[in-house]
């Protein structure tokens, strides 16, 4: 029986075996960088299981795979690949055959907890773009009370940054003390969380995030990591 001839969208095929997302692709398409069977390839094309796809000349390595990786990041950790200064990056604390993975989205260096790490494109993109709302869950400590105000304005009406509304929901971690709360958004910009509470007077002394989508650090131990399926 002869095989069967399959294609899939160059855009989705490049995603999945280079751990990017499919904008990316589409970027690289454009800069005429990528090539089918030795011809400069198109946006929208498509790539049978025949053919051979290069970048800058060679080939594209196939995965049949793709991986997924929960690591519990300790404050004192970078989410990128190269070093700043003295502080160590999360590959740090992952073997080398991790090293390929991306992170899906961020967590500053004085931040701890969940991170989730793929080489799939796609899944990245559905993790960290807003319209698929994907809530995350934090928990916080700050430097001194939240005024009942305060979390009234947060929770009911959001908080103007200067790069837009920021939209949290809190719940109290303590039935007395008013400095430690959880944090739970669907957004995720840079520095949000310590940026909403810094313009109202606060300092966020600890933030640790707990959930990502429907990803949990359970009983992950710091600087522990684990694979997990999608």
């Amino acid at each position: 029986m002869p095989e069967v001839q399959t294609t899939s969208r160059l855009n989705k095929f490049l995603a999945f075996h280079l751990g990017v997302s499919r904008r990316k692709a589409d970027e690289m398409i454009e800069q005429g960088i990528v090539a089918v069977d030795g011809m400069p390839a198109v946006i929208g094309g498509r790539v049978a299981n025949d053919q051979t796809v290069t970048l800058r000349g060679k080939p594209v390595v196939q995965k049949t795979i793709s991986t997924y990786l929960a690591l519990h990041k300790p404050a004192g950790y970078v989410c990128s690949r190269k070093q700043q200064g003295d502080t160590p990056t999360i590959y740090a604390l992952l073997p080398k055959k991790y090293h390929p993975l991306k992170p899906v989205g961020r967590l500053d260096a004085d931040s701890s907890g969940l991170i989730l790490l793929t080489d799939n494109g796609d899944f990245a993109q559905a993790m960290t773009h807003p319209r698929h709302y994907k809530l995350k869950r934090y928990e916080i400590s700050l430097d001194t009370d939240l005024q009942p105000l305060h979390q009234q304005m947060i929770n009911d009406f959001g908080i103007q940054l200067e790069d837009g509304p920021s939209k949290l929901t809190l719940e109290r971690l303590s039935d007395t003390a008013r400095t430690d709360w959880r944090v739970i958004m669907s957004e995720g910009r840079n520095r949000q969380i310590r940026r909403t509470f810094a313009s109202l007077g606060y300092t966020v002394t600890r933030l640790h995030r707990t959930d990502f989508g429907d990803y949990s650090l359970g009983d992950l131990e710091s600087g522990a990591f684990a694979e997990v399926s999608v």
